[in-house]
């Protein structure tokens, strides 16, 4: 077993034993469990940084034998710099997500912390699959443990949102399994990406696939117009649940057309890139509005979120290495910070019961340590430099004045609402003199939530200030992924 088989399978194995201990009275025990496989899970990942070679494109810690020999499906593992960071990023996540549920879950213990483990392996998969049908079953099986985290730990509506979710990220996949049973037979019987990177299709082809392939990521990052299941979604769903899908299920979206829409319909990806980079600056400046009306702070985490993501959508369509390379880095940084946010906001919310900003004011001076943190990661939402929320959208910027200055110009402009909403939200939740008799009895962040918001801010500050080991990663990577979209236009 290679170091990515560790990778995915630690986090499954230790959550179906968690499955096995099946009475709360145990939960105790399941929660030290939960930690160490957390924990285990994490340090699996980190030879994997150690022996990373700079400077190539090739995929690197490949294995490869055969599964399903019949319809030559292989499981097939590697990353390269496009995929590396995810991997230690959501293994790392776990890890900040098992703690902030220590406490706070006190039913079902062992299937909450179970599904997370699972599902933190099965994401790990994805970034990994280099056969096209093992990435299907990887991109697919990430929704039941999300689905029964938000149907069973979530809020009032939960069913409703958890169906949501299912249907729409499950209806907008079935095209992807379209083009890639097309891709297979169009490729002699091959599921391996890397000669479906290679075969020459025809324009009205590339098309086709590139709108099947939009179907399936387009929900899943999500993008405009097809974001509307995530706020519902993120107001259901328990904290844990909302760090995830913010952190890294939206992530494996944006992977996607990196790893199939680019280099398979890349002529295609050109031809329709005037239609993604629309998309992403109705996502980076109508959303961002949107989000400045919101009464719910998961609402509005939540729409800033697909703002968020919309710089990441509009970076890799640019196509330059300042935008693809700001687009990957944007999707880490957001997933150390949205996941901040939302567990911010599960600090306040296990203490009011309330989400609604209304509910709050003055939060500071009941909560002085714990605001400390919240003024950190809000920082971070609005791209404050020196942070991790700078970094990414700061390149893509910057890629996408090189690539047209009123795109540039536009998504520069977008920054403000991000300022706007977060920092509105910030001064009615946590300044000014306390606003009623619940604010005035909270009691500041106890030993485990201080560990578990001081991760995430070391992570937000260590990327912020300097991001070199995320891009040196990266470059080489991003660059052959740009050689091989032009020279497929030229040809």
């Amino acid at each position: 077993m290679g170091l990515l088989s560790l990778a995915i399978w630690t986090p499954i194995i230790f959550g179906v034993v968690l499955l096995a201990l099946g009475r709360d009275d145990q939960a105790h025990t399941v929660r030290w469990i939960s930690l160490v496989g957390a924990i285990t899970s994490f340090l699996v990942t980190l030879p994997l940084y150690d022996g990373f070679k700079l400077g190539t494109a090739a995929m690197q810690f490949v294995e490869k034998a055969p599964w399903i020999e019949r319809f030559n499906v292989n499981y097939h593992l590697g990353v390269d710099g496009i995929s590396f960071w995810f991997v230690l990023l959501t293994a790392f996540i776990n890890v900040v997500v098992v703690i902030a549920g220590w406490e706070v879950i006190t039913r079902r213990v062992n299937q909450y912390m179970g599904a997370f483990l699972i599902l933190s392996g099965l994401m790990i998969g994805v970034f990994c699959a280099l056969d096209g049908m093992l990435f299907y079953v990887f991109f697919e099986a990430t929704l039941i443990p999300m689905y029964l985290i938000i149907g069973i730990w979530g809020g009032p509506n939960k069913i409703y949102a958890a169906f949501k979710f299912f249907l729409y990220t499950l209806l907008g996949s079935l095209l992807m399994l379209i083009a890639l049973i097309f891709l297979y037979t169009k490729s002699g019987g091959s599921f391996d990406l890397a000669v479906w990177h290679k075969l020459p299709l025809a324009g009205t082809t590339q098309t086709l696939l590139f709108f099947a392939f939009l179907a399936a990521f387009a929900v899943k990052v999500p993008m405009w117009p097809v974001h509307t299941w995530l706020p519902d979604v993120h107001v259901e769903a328990p904290t844990g649940g909302s760090a995830v899908l913010a952190a890294i299920m939206l992530k494996l979206g944006a992977y996607g057309f990196l790893r199939f829409s680019m280099p398979i319909a890349p002529d295609a990806a050109r031809e329709w890139a005037w239609l993604m980079i629309a998309l992403s600056l109705i996502a980076v400046i109508y959303v961002g509005m949107v989000a400045l009306v919101q009464k719910d702070m998961k609402k509005l985490v939540a729409y800033s979120s697909v703002a968020h993501m919309g710089f990441v959508t509009l970076g890799f369509f640019i196509f330059n290495d300042l935008g693809v390379s700001g687009g990957i880095v944007q999707m880490i940084a957001h997933g150390f910070v949205s996941a901040a946010m939302f567990l911010s906001i599960g600090v306040l919310y296990d203490r009011m019961h309330s989400r609604e900003i209304a509910s709050y004011g003055g939060v500071v001076n009941t909560m002085p340590r714990f605001t400390a943190f919240a003024l950190l990661f809000a920082m971070a939402n609005c791209g404050l430099p020196g942070t991790a929320g700078f970094v990414g959208e700061w390149m893509v910027i910057l890629g996408a004045v090189k690539y047209n200055f009123w795109i540039g110009f536009a998504a520069a402009s977008a920054l403000i609402f991000g300022a706007a909403y977060t920092l509105w939200m910030f001064k009615r939740v946590y300044l000014g003199p306390v606003a009623n008799d619940h604010v005035k009895s909270l009691v500041d962040i106890n030993s485990r939530e201080f560990f578990m918001l001081s991760l995430l801010a070391i992570a937000v500050l260590f990327m912020g200030i300097y991001p070199k080991p995320f891009t040196d990663v990266m470059d080489t990577s991003v660059a052959e992924l740009l050689k091989h979209v032009a020279l497929s236009k030229l040809n």
